[in-house]
């Protein structure tokens, strides 16, 4: 008899398959064609798969950045040239920096999310984040993973960002740049894989002042910058836009310090903030 969880899953799946539309990722839609877990807990099980599949490898190196060159997202309204360098050096040097990270939620929509990582995220070690401030008091371990072709250029990197006091995984996501049809530059895209299917979010880069970025991922139509749940079920996938839209803001301080802003909105209501603080290793 499955378990409680499995059924759970299959349970969330159909709900996205009823949500959705059906989708051809090898065609049409390839720009939704994301890794995926061969287990309902997915902590790194992914990265293996996803590298053999783009035909190469996962490389470790200490330098490791979620993006290669952030001039792969230039394009009409954005330079990666325009942007403060402790802000460019984060996105193409992440591992170089440690992560200190603050939450708050909504009071109403604390309950939802706590139940969410209950029933989910800690379970399946995906998507659990925090909904107490102490579950974050001794930090956040960031891991970046580079996946390589066969030439040895990065095209996607895997972060996986675990909790320090219990080594559980929050997040477990894939970072590359991607294109989506009809846009006139590129998005920055992370994809969160689960057990036939993944979350997917694609967000919108601009320059502020000072050389702060700003990603964005809005309310639009399918196809557009936003969030994204795929599905596979009887062979076939489908995937609908989800009602979770995330605006981060990175930059420095008057200090000099780079630091991150993470607004997370349920349709148009506020449902969490977080507050990363960001220091280079070794100062």
């Amino acid at each position: 008899m499955p378990s409680p969880g499995r059924i759970l899953d299959r349970s969330t799946r159909l709900f996205w398959r009823a949500a959705g539309r059906p989708v051809d990722l090898t065609a049409e839609h390839a720009w939704l064609a994301s890794p995926t877990s061969r287990s309902s807990r997915v902590g790194d099980d992914w990265l293996a798969t996803a590298a053999t599949a783009l035909g190469g490898r996962v490389e470790r190196r200490p330098d490791a950045g979620l993006l290669a060159d952030l001039s792969a997202l230039d394009g009409a309204g954005f330079s990666a040239a325009a942007l403060h360098p402790d802000v460019r050096g984060f996105y193409e040097h992440t591992s170089a920096w440690r992560m200190e990270v603050w939450t708050q939620w909504n009071p109403l929509l604390q309950p939802g999310g706590a139940a969410v990582a209950a029933l989910f995220g800690r379970r399946v070690q995906q998507l659990a984040i925090p909904t107490r401030p102490l579950d974050v008091a001794h930090g956040m371990d960031s891991t970046v993973a580079p996946i390589v072709d066969a030439t040895g250029r990065q095209v996607a990197a895997g972060w996986l960002r675990t909790l320090r006091s219990s080594g559980d995984y929050v997040y477990s996501g894939c970072y590359s740049v991607r294109g989506l049809p009809g846009a006139s530059r590129p998005s920055v895209h992370v994809a969160f894989p689960l057990e036939e299917g993944n979350v997917q979010v694609f967000l919108r880069p601009t320059v502020e002042a000072g050389g702060a970025l700003r990603l964005t991922s809005p309310v639009g139509r399918f196809g557009t910058d936003g969030a994204y749940v795929v599905v596979r079920i009887g062979g076939r996938n489908h995937a609908a836009r989800a009602p979770i839209h995330e605006t981060f803001r990175v930059y420095v301080d008057d200090e000099g310090t780079l630091r991150t802003d993470h607004d997370l909105r349920f349709r148009s209501v506020p449902a969490v903030r977080l507050h990363y603080k960001l220091t280079r290793i070794g100062g």
